[in-house]
């Protein structure tokens, strides 16, 4: 399996503080079957989580060597989550953003209370660009939450969604976790990720299986296969 959303990626963002951290993360998540990790570091423009690319590449790198020296069965791989901003394609260009796994998948992330109003806009762009946006945990932003046709209308305009492996427990809410079972009933959801943190919030592996059983339930076997596959498939590309 292939986690394509975490915060594994040492002192870049609210995610592991030091490379200790990384590692213990890495070895639960091979405990509970993910073969590959994309570290997708926030990038928030104009705050303190703006790493350039050549820094995140050069920490991926030791992270790498340490994983060797552990001997932990585990690939790990580059991309960022980024904060929605106007700018996104000459942020790429300016080398500051890294799409997953280098492909041309980006994964954004939206304001979790305050809808954007050119969200549409945005979007445009970065598949003009040919790049393709992948919404960061949709479930969790309360204007999606209130309002389902926004989801649907996004749809509709071809979006991707990845939704964070918790919600379907009610980790986020339960506005959250009800969303979330009407995207996957519609079948809106394209990946799933654990966006872990820390090694003291580890709920999403301690009930990782309760979480992909309920899951399973929902989408059945076909769909929730698809779904892996489509988290896998980013490394392949």
């Amino acid at each position: 399996m292939t986690d394509i959303h975490s915060h594994i990626l040492f002192d870049v963002d609210d995610g592991s503080s030091n490379i200790e951290e990384s590692i213990e993360l890495l070895k639960k998540l091979k405990s509970i079957g993910f073969k590959n990790v994309i570290l997708t570091p926030h990038y928030i423009e104009g705050s303190d989580y703006c790493s350039l690319n050549q820094e995140k590449l050069e920490k991926i790198e030791i992270l790498k060597s340490e994983i060797k020296k552990n001997n932990i069965d585990i690939n790990i791989y580059l991309g960022n989550e980024i904060f929605i901003n106007d700018n996104i394609i000459k942020s790429i260009k300016d080398g500051k953003i890294y799409p997953l796994n280098n492909t041309k998948y980006l994964l954004i992330e939206l304001p979790f209370y305050n809808q954007i109003l050119n969200l549409d806009d945005i979007l445009f762009e970065i598949t003009h660009a040919g790049y393709i946006p992948v919404i960061a945990h949709p479930e969790r932003y309360s204007y999606f939450q209130e309002n389902y046709k926004l989801i649907d209308s996004l749809r509709e305009n071809g979006v991707l969604f990845q939704a964070n492996y918790s919600s379907i427990l009610g980790h986020y809410g339960k506005q959250a976790k009800k969303l979330l079972k009407y995207m996957l009933k519609q079948k809106y959801i394209d990946y799933l990720g654990t966006d872990i943190h820390h090694i003291g919030k580890t709920f999403v592996i301690d009930n990782f299986e309760k979480i992909n059983k309920k899951i399973k339930k929902i989408t059945k076997e076909e769909y929730y296969n698809q779904i892996i596959n489509n988290c896998n498939n980013l490394i392949s590309k």
